[in-house]
């Protein structure tokens, strides 16, 4: 009897060692951010390059171009400095430098970015083009691949995002609000209450491009615009910045695309960027180039106020892999504490086995697990 207690006793001794150890692996393991990062970015983006590091980019910290940051953890960052400069006397670009992002072929790297066009006859208020540059090192310099945009769709387009597949890229664009006036309910509705006579809009287009970035194959698809009628699900959450009277404009704007099961899923953002209903939702499809039908539990991350929240203003996200190969959302949003700054925010995001796309924050750094 007494060697069978010592047996037992050493079961259960092993039994509780690998519990603990296994509790131990857990909080090794999981994710904390102390959102949100000390980056003032709008639109960030974040590479996870083949040398283990990840880097982010996005509008703002310098003018006339972008500037970086560094990180082996995703949670410390290191200034990199600026590691692009337009506005030259060769660029093509002069201003407004946004909405950057950061791809590695090949050993070299790329960055597709907006910037107003030099190119400007009609003086345009608005004359955003998306250009693409290339260095052999993450951190720059970059240079511009060419002396011109991509290519000139006619009206000015933001926010670039690739997609490589199989041996095709395709290129996501938004078109800007910018006189471009649309009929729908809400226009009427804004008539009616004497809110605004207009309603301009932003859309969302994708194309298949050269696999060099010299131009585009064929024409550029409609893929995501505002709701048309009052009663759609997605009108109300899409036009918070006209309803409240803050703005003439719709956007749908910001789009970050991944494939996962055979779906593909666009994420893009709605309403005004510089207000607190900025905010991001999903549509999904089973063609790079759509239909897009978007989701049912839609806006899948927005203010978090009127939950005792301090976050607003969330939107223009992108997507990396966390060390342990968690999908991490990636976007930009303020508090009360940054106010008009627009700061970074690191928050987990899944798919579940139902194919929806959930994203868990926005948080704060009293939010987050330690």
């Amino acid at each position: 009897m007494k060697t069978k207690s010592i047996f037992i006793i050493l079961f259960v001794g092993i039994i509780l060692v690998a519990c603990q150890s296994k509790d131990n692996a857990t909080k090794e393991t999981k994710l904390s951010f102390n959102n949100p990062l000390p980056v003032e970015f709008g639109d960030p983006y974040i590479l996870n390059a083949s040398d283990g590091m990840y880097y982010m980019i996005g509008t703002g910290g310098v003018d006339d171009g972008f500037k970086m940051y560094s990180s082996t953890d995703l949670r410390d960052w290191k200034d990199e400095g600026r590691i692009y400069e337009g506005n030259t006397d060769t660029s093509w670009s002069v201003a407004n430098f946004w909405a950057p992002e950061l791809y590695e072929i090949d050993g070299k790297f790329y960055m597709i970015f907006s910037a107003d066009w030099r190119e400007n006859p009609t003086n345009e208020l608005e004359n955003f083009r998306i250009g693409v540059a290339v260095s052999d090192s993450p951190t720059g310099p970059y240079k511009d691949l060419y002396d011109k945009p991509i290519f000139d769709p006619g009206y000015p387009v933001i926010d670039g995002n690739l997609l490589f597949e199989d041996d095709k890229v395709y290129l996501y664009y938004s078109r800007c609000c910018y006189k471009h006036p649309v009929e729908s309910e809400v226009a009427d509705w804004a008539r009616e209450k004497g809110l605004f006579d207009e309603i301009e809009e932003s859309w969302i287009y994708g194309v298949e491009m050269e696999p060099d970035f010299s131009g585009i194959i064929g024409e550029p698809q409609l893929l995501l615009r505002p709701p048309v009628s009052m009663d759609d699900k997605q009108a109300e959450w899409e036009s918070r910045s006209v309803t409240s009277g803050e703005v003439n404009r719709r956007w749908t704007e910001g789009s970050y695309i991944f494939k996962e099961n055979d779906t593909y899923y666009m994420m893009y953002s709605a309403n005004f960027f510089g207000g607190e209903n900025y905010a991001v939702g999903y549509a999904m499809s089973t063609s790079p180039l759509g239909p897009f039908v978007k989701a049912d539990n839609n806006p899948v991350l927005e203010k978090n106020v009127a939950q005792g929240g301090i976050v607003t203003g969330t939107g223009h996200n992108s997507m990396t892999i966390s060390p342990d190969g968690k999908k991490l959302c990636v976007y930009h949003g303020r508090t009360s504490e940054t106010g008009d700054n627009r700061v970074v925010f690191i928050d987990e995001m899944e798919v579940t086995e139902d194919g929806k796309l959930v994203v868990h924050g926005p948080t704060t750094g009293s939010d987050v697990d330690e």
